[in-house]
């Protein structure tokens, strides 16, 4: 709540920003855990696909975005529409 009360600028006395802020720095030191946590299980898992997958599937996966793709075909127009 602490960091609503500095970005919104909330009132409040000088003894409870204190307490909050022994709090805050709790909480945002447990997330910093987490996050590298997850962040270390994210690079496991990647590590984990790229072992599982052979040079051509990597390299088709790396690529497919810039793949040619045929126009599609038909429009917006049908058959049993009158012109």
């Amino acid at each position: 709540m602490g960091f609503l009360r500095r970005i919104f600028g909330g009132g409040g006395s000088d003894g409870d920003d204190a307490a909050t802020t022994d709090v805050d720095d709790e909480d945002e030191a447990g997330s910093v855990e987490l996050d590298a946590d997850e962040r270390q299980h994210e690079l496991d898992v990647l590590r984990s696909e790229a072992e599982r997958l052979d040079e051509l599937t990597q390299r088709q996966l790396k690529y497919a975005e810039y793949a040619w793709q045929p126009p599609d075909q038909g429009g917006e127009r049908r058959a049993d529409e009158r012109d």
